[in-house]
Parts: C-alpha cells; structure tokens; sequence
C-alpha cells in the first residue's frame, strides 16, 4: 500500500478534491501526506515592481500566502489524526510539473495524487495539461483526480 502520499495545492477545487482522496487513502493505509505548494511569481508579479519593492513586498506576500494554504491543510490533515508534512517551492526556469516529479523523488512518495480539470480539445491546446505532464514524466504511480461531470452543465 502506498505509505508517502504526495499531494500539490493551488487552492482550486480540483486540488482540494484531490487532498480529501489522499485523506482516505491515508487513513486506509497509515500513509504520510506530503504537501505541496509551487509559487510560481509570474501569476503573483506583474514584472514592473522595482526589485526592491518586489524582494521586500511582492515575493514576501505570496510565499506568505502559499505557505497558509499548506499549512490550512496540513492542520485539517493533523486534526485527523494523519501525519503530514510540507513543502514550499519557488518555480524558477523549469515548468511546475518537473519540480512536482522532482519533488516526489526527493519525499521518497510512492503516489502523486493531482487534481485535474479535465479540459479538453481546444482548452487544453490553449491552456495545455500540468497533470497529463506530471503523469508522464512522475517516477511513481499518479492518481488524477476531477469532478464529477453533471448532466446539463459543460
């Protein structure tokens, strides 16, 4: 059974989904949740900031806010009686995809769970698929993990 779950966060709903599958799992298999954060600072920076501004004010702020997300989780997680552990990283030159597999070898995980949206066709062209990548290039097995589809809503 697997014993190191790793698990990204972003917040999204798909994220969050994933982590209520890693808590079961977990619980069924006495496992570890690892979870992971990836700031990534174009989303955060709009790149006109002095350095000074951005090193004493912008960077602080989202490394701030990346390790609340992690830390509202791994108290929920905890709170369950669960051991878990964190990780904050900053992407820098490689896709955030790479530092998710790197990171699963670096945590000694045996199981990535991601949420995915699931997009399709001209979406996922566009706007291209992180978990279709993670699940290529992962050194351990990934669980994706999407909302249901309800009928009459696309």
């Amino acid at each position: 059974m697997y014993s190191r779950l790793l698990v990204p966060l972003d917040g999204s709903p798909t994220s969050l989904l994933a982590l209520d599958h890693a808590r079961a799992l977990a619980h069924l298999s006495g496992g570890t949740v690892i979870l992971l954060h990836v700031v990534e600072p174009t989303r955060h920076s709009t790149g006109f900031e002095r350095p000074k501004v951005y090193i004493e004010d912008v960077r602080p702020r989202f490394m701030a806010a990346g390790q609340a997300l992690l830390d509202e989780a791994a108290n929920g997680l905890r709170q369950d009686g669960l051991a878990v552990e964190t990780v904050l990283l900053e992407s820098g030159a490689e896709r955030v995809s790479e530092q998710i597999a790197k990171q699963a070898e670096a945590s000694a995980c045996d199981l990535v769970i991601l949420g995915t949206h699931g997009r399709r066709g001209v979406d996922r062209l566009l706007l291209g698929s992180d978990a279709e990548q993670i699940a290529r290039i992962a050194p351990v097995p990934v669980m994706l993990v999407r909302q249901p589809h309800r009928k009459g809503i696309t």
